[in-house]
C-alpha cells in the first residue's frame, strides 16, 4: 500500500551522444521521460530537437524486399555507428540486381503460363489433321486458337455475313475449344466479335511445326528449358541473399535501434549546443541510473527532488504485496493517486475479497474458481486470474463457516458432527445476516472517511479534513446518529439533549457552513460570493443529500447479505430440479447447475462489490487524478 519514491533527473549531454544517451534511456523499465513542451514552452532560449529520420526509409526498404522474396533478417548485438549514404546505396544496388534477376524470371513463368496454355489447345485439337506449316505460311489469312463458352458458341449464328470461317475441336462442361479464320482487313471486326463472346485467345508459338504431337513435344522442351533456367534463378537470388545477409542483418539492427530513438526527440530539450532530457527516475536506482549514464563522455546528471519543479508533476508508481497485486487493475479503473497521494489498493484487495467471498460463500465452488483463476493467470497470463485465485480462496472459507459445498448446505453438518455452523436459509439467521451485514458497512465507510482525513492532512487541507462530510464533523455525525439508533434498538436511553446538540446537530451545521469557513480561514472575500440566500438555498439541499447519503450508502451494505441468501436460494432451486430429475440426469443437472451458478452469481457479485468499492468507498477519499508512470517504450506503443 505504497507509492514508488521518484527522483527528477536532467540529462545533459552533446549532439555527438545523442544515439548513446538515448539508446540507453529506450532500454531501461525505471524511467519516465517529460515532454520537452513543458519546459520550452515555459524558458526563453530552449527550444525543441528536431532532427530528421533517417532510418526509417532503410527499414521499408528491407521489409519490402523480405516480404517479396520471402527471407528474413534478425536483429543482431552490434555497434550504432551507420553510414546512412553508403547503407542507403548498399540497399540500392543490391535490390537492383536481385530485382532484374527476378524480372527474367517473371517473363520465363509467363512463357511457361502460355505455353501450359497451349498444349491445353493442342491436347483439344489432336486428331484434327492440321499442320501448323500450312497454317503459318499463310500469307493472306489471319488464325486464332483459344476457348468459347459453350453458351456463346450458339450466338455465332447470328454473324453468317460476316467473313470468317470458325472450326470447333472438343467440348466440356463449360468451353469448346475452336479456331476462327478470317482475312486482314476483317480481323479487327472479327476479333471484335469473339471478344464479345467472351473468346479466350491461346497463344501457339510460331516455331512448332507440323502435328500438333510434334508441336506439343517442342513446346513442352522449351518449357522444361525455361522451368531450369528459372530454378537457377532462383538459387542466384538466394546465393546473393545469403552472401549479404550478415550486412543485411547489421543496416536493420542498428536502422531499428536509431529509429526508435527518433520517436525519442519530443522529450529533448535544446539549450544552445546542449541537449537534456528530463524526467523521473525511481529513488533507490537514482544513484545506478547517474553512474550508468555519465560513464559516456560528455553527460552529466542532476538529481533533484521528485516536487523540486513546479511545472511538472510526478508520476506514480504503485508498489503493492504479492496479495494486493492482482486488485491494482480495480484501483487504475477509477484512475492512479497523485504522487503526494496515498495508493489504496491494499484497502481495496482486503475490502474486495471480504465482501465477494460473504456474498459468493462456497466451499466447494470457490475452491474451484480458485483453480480457474490460477489457470488463467499462468498460463493465459490475465491479471484477473490472480484476483480470482483470492476470491475463491475466500469464498472457500466462508463457504466453510456457511457450511455451503456446492449449494448443499447439510453435507458438512451431517459429515463433521459437534461442529456448528451459519446456516444462512435458517429463518432464525435471517436478520442476523443482515445486520452483520449493515455493521460491516458501517465499519468500512468509518474506515473510508478516516482515510479521507488522512489524506487530506496529509496534504495540508485542513479544512475539508474537518469539515467536510467525509471528515471529523462527518464521522462524529455518523457515528452519534449509530450510537442513537444502538440505544433505540437495544431498549436503553443514554441520549440527552447535549449529545444531540454537541455530536449530531453542531457537525451538521459545521458541514453546512464548510465553504464559508474555508473561505474565512485563508483569508478569501467575500464570505459569500453569490449572497447568503442563494448559499443557503444551495447549502440546505447539499445538506439534505448528505444526510440521505449516509443512510443509502450504510442500507447499501445490505445486499451483502442479500446475495448470501440469493446464493444459498438458487443453489436450492438446482437440488430440487435434480431431485425431480432423478437417476444419471440428477447428477448432470447437479454439475450444470453449479456452472450455471457460479458463472451468472459470480459476474453479478463482483460487479456489485465494484460498485460498493467505488460508489460507497472511493467516493468519499480517492480521486484517482495522478499521473501513471510510464516507460518511453510504453508511452509510445
Amino acid at each position: 500500500m505504497a507509492i514508488s519514491k521518484l527522483s527528477l533527473v536532467s540529462i545533459n549531454f552533446d549532439k555527438n551522444q545523442y544515439n548513446d544517451v538515448l539508446l540507453k534511456l529506450y532500454e531501461r523499465d525505471d524511467f519516465h521521460p517529460e515532454l520537452s513542451s513543458k519546459f520550452t514552452d515555459s524558458v526563453a532560449g530552449l527550444s525543441a530537437y528536431n532532427n530528421d529520420n533517417l532510418y526509417e526509409e532503410l527499414l521499408v526498404r528491407i521489409d519490402e524486399m523480405t516480404t517479396k522474396y520471402h527471407f528474413k533478417v534478425q536483429e543482431i548485438k552490434t555497434d550504432t555507428e551507420l553510414n546512412v549514404i553508403k547503407a542507403k546505396e548498399f540497399l540500392d544496388d543490391l535490390f537492383l540486381d536481385i530485382d532484374r534477376i527476378h524480372a527474367v524470371k517473371e517473363q520465363l513463368q509467363k512463357m511457361i503460363a502460355e505455353n501450359d496454355d497451349a498444349i491445353t489447345q493442342l491436347n483439344h485439337v489432336e486428331g484434327s489433321n492440321i499442320n501448323f506449316d500450312d497454317l503459318f505460311n499463310c500469307q493472306y489469312l489471319v488464325i486464332r486458337f483459344g476457348k468459347l463458352p459453350i453458351h456463346s458458341e450458339n450466338k455465332l449464328a447470328y454473324y453468317d455475313a460476316v467473313p470468317f470461317a470458325y472450326k470447333s475441336f472438343k467440348k466440356d462442361e463449360k468451353f469448346v475449344w475452336c479456331m476462327y479464320v478470317t482475312t486482314p482487313q476483317d480481323a479487327p471486326e472479327v476479333d471484335n466479335i469473339f471478344t464479345s463472346l467472351y473468346f479466350e485467345k491461346i497463344h501457339i508459338p510460331e516455331f512448332v511445326h507440323g502435328s500438333c504431337e510434334l508441336a506439343e513435344a517442342e513446346i513442352e522442351e522449351e518449357s522444361n528449358l525455361a522451368r531450369k533456367y528459372s530454378e537457377n534463378l532462383d538459387a542466384r537470388i538466394t546465393h546473393l541473399i545469403q552472401d549479404n545477409i550478415n550486412d543485411l542483418n547489421r543496416i536493420y539492427s542498428i536502422a531499428k535501434q536509431l529509429n526508435s530513438v527518433y520517436v525519442m526527440q519530443k522529450y529533448i530539450v535544446r539549450a544552445g549546443d546542449k541537449l537534456i532530457v528530463h524526467g523521473f527516475v525511481l529513488k533507490n536506482k537514482e544513484i545506478e541510473f547517474k553512474k550508468t549514464f555519465e560513464e559516456i563522455r560528455g553527460v552529466n546528471v542532476d538529481i533533484l527532488p521528485a516536487t523540486s519543479d513546479m511545472r511538472l508533476e510526478p508520476p506514480t508508481k504503485l508498489k503493492n504485496s504479492w496479495f494486493a497485486l492482482p486488485f491494482r487493475m480495480f484501483v487504475e479503473m477509477y484512475g492512479v493517486p497523485k504522487y503526494t497521494d496515498v495508493d489504496p489498493t491494499l484497502l481495496v484487495a482486503i475490502s474486495y475479497t471480504l465482501l465477494f467471498g460473504i456474498m459468493f460463500g462456497d466451499l466447494g465452488q470457490g475452491i474451484i474458481l480458485s483453480l480457474v483463476g490460477l489457470f488463467a493467470q499462468k498460463k493465459l497470463k490475465m491479471q484477473l486470474g490472480g484476483v480470482g485465485v483470492r476470491l475463491g480462496i475466500s469464498s472457500a472459507i466462508f463457504g466453510l463457516f456457511f457450511g455451503s459445498v456446492f449449494g448443499n448446505e447439510e453435507f458438512l453438518a451431517e459429515n463433521l458432527k459437534g461442529i456448528s455452523f451459519f446456516n444462512a436459509m435458517s429463518p432464525d439467521n435471517t436478520m442476523t445476516l443482515l445486520l452483520a451485514a449493515i455493521g460491516l458497512g458501517v465499519i468500512l465507510i468509518l474506515v473510508s472517511m478516516i482515510f479521507n482525513i488522512i489524506l487530506n492532512v496529509k496534504k495540508k487541507n485542513i479544512g475539508e479534513a474537518i469539515l467536510s462530510q467525509n471528515g471529523i464533523c462527518g464521522v462524529t455525525f455518523y457515528v452519534a446518529v449509530l450510537g442513537l439508533a444502538l440505544s433505540v434498538m437495544m431498549g436503553f436511553n443514554f441520549v440527552n439533549p447535549l449529545y444531540i446538540l454537541l455530536l449530531i446537530v453542531l457537525p451538521l451545521i459545521l458541514i453546512f457552513l464548510k465553504e464559508p469557513l474555508i473561505r474565512k480561514f485563508e483569508e478569501h472575500e467575500p464570505m459569500f460570493p453569490s449572497g447568503f440566500g442563494a448559499f443557503f438555498v444551495e447549502g440546505f439541499f447539499e445538506l439534505f443529500e448528505v444526510v440521505l447519503s449516509f443512510i443509502t450508502n450504510t442500507m447499501s451494505f445490505l445486499r451483502v447479505g442479500g446475495f448470501v441468501l440469493s446464493h444459498a436460494g438458487m443453489m436450492l432451486v438446482v437440488y430440487t430440479l435434480a431431485s425431480m430429475v432423478g437417476g444419471i440426469g440428477e447428477i448432470i443437472v447437479l454439475i450444470l447447475g453449479n456452472i450455471f451458478v457460479m458463472c451468472l452469481e459470480g459476474l453479478i457479485v463482483g460487479i456489485q462489490v465494484l460498485r460498493l468499492e467505488f460508489y460507497e468507498m472511493f467516493s468519499r477519499y480517492y480521486e484517482g487524478n495522478g499521473i501513471p508512470f510510464k516507460t518511453i517504450k510504453e508511452q509510445n506503443v
